[in-house]
């Protein structure tokens, strides 16, 4: 077995001082770090739907709250209400633009087949992860540790895939990438929020994707 194969996908067999090593920086095969990594963001993905799953439900009872202060003509209450919409549709589509970022980041890993996929992948990869967990602090603060655990192994495959190919690294092409990843999520996640959510009547709040851009 050639020394790249071992680096790619063997399983590593490692004594207690390569546990301690490791804890410090995760080594081994890149395939399996690769998949573990994908796990994982699966898991966070699966955190953000439910998470918007639950601003849903929580749009839907403010929407009917504002819709019937309006019936009554109550135009302070319906603001107050519409107010607290509009946050809650701002966080909807942040939620909404990670998971799509997300899951454009997992379907690229799952056809990485050599050390210069890796590379030419992780590193617009890594901007986007630091993007989203930027983007989530505020809304999903228990998601930082956990999308901060995903950055250190990407960052540490990417490092490692580096030195195997001795590819460099083209940053400003890779900031690129991922600014393209979260505009094609954020487009797609504003198309999706104008399909289900109503917009508010009345109140100067014509779309829940514009809502979100003035805020």
């Amino acid at each position: 077995m050639s020394e790249f194969t071992k680096k790619w996908s063997s399983p590593s067999n490692e004594g207690f001082g390569d546990k301690i090593r490791d804890a410090v920086r995760p080594a081994g095969p890149l395939k399996p770090r690769i998949d573990q990594a994908s796990r994982q963001i699966h898991i966070q993905i699966s955190k953000l739907d439910s998470t918007a799953n639950r601003l849903r439900d929580r749009d839907s009872q403010i929407f009917n709250k504002v819709v019937n202060y309006l019936q009554k003509h109550d135009t302070d209450h319906a603001t107050v209400y519409a107010n607290e919409l509009a946050e809650i549709r701002k966080m909807y589509k942040m939620i909404s633009q990670a998971k799509l970022a997300l899951e454009q980041i997992v379907t690229r890993l799952s056809t990485v087949s050599d050390l210069g996929d890796v590379v030419v992948t992780l590193a617009p990869a890594m901007a986007v992860i630091k993007q989203v967990k930027s983007g989530l602090m505020g809304v999903m603060p228990s998601a930082e540790q956990e999308i901060g655990e995903i950055s250190g192994l990407l960052s540490s495959i990417l490092v490692d895939a580096g030195q195997l190919s001795g590819m460099s690294l083209n940053f400003e092409s890779a900031n690129e990438d991922a600014d393209r990843i979260l505009q094609e999520a954020g487009a797609v996640a504003e198309t999706k929020m104008k399909e289900r959510l109503p917009d508010l009547p009345g109140l100067g709040i014509s779309s829940p994707a514009g809502q979100s851009q003035e805020q």
